[in-house]
């Protein structure tokens, strides 16, 4: 049994026991999350679609772990002027345990 659920403007296929990384949430580390925006699940009785959501389908996570990316590096510069500029960004991130797929 798998879902497609949509979780911070990106979608993800999930099924229990999946860990997925998706941008930070505000719940603390330990704690169980309901995503309810399901657009796709598929069990034993077929596939069924959302149009855009799937009707009373939820997906339980726990959070897992809170954290940041890897460092992107971003460098300006115009040639021949002496202008350079130079810095990084760390995306924020949490982690998720997947534990059942209702729908």
């Amino acid at each position: 049994m798998y879902a497609v659920v949509e979780c911070g403007g990106k979608q993800y296929r999930v099924a229990p026991g999946d860990v997925i990384t998706v941008e930070k949430l505000p719940q603390e580390e330990g704690q169980e999350i309901l995503l309810e925006k399901v657009l796709l699940i598929s069990g034993e009785e077929g596939v069924r679609v959302g149009t855009p959501l799937v009707e009373g389908a939820k997906v339980k996570a726990k959070v897992v772990e809170h954290g940041k990316g890897k460092k992107i590096l971003v460098f300006k510069y115009k040639p021949k002027k002496n202008y350079r500029k130079r810095y990084g960004h760390r995306q924020p991130y949490t982690r998720l345990l997947i534990q059942a797929v209702e729908g």
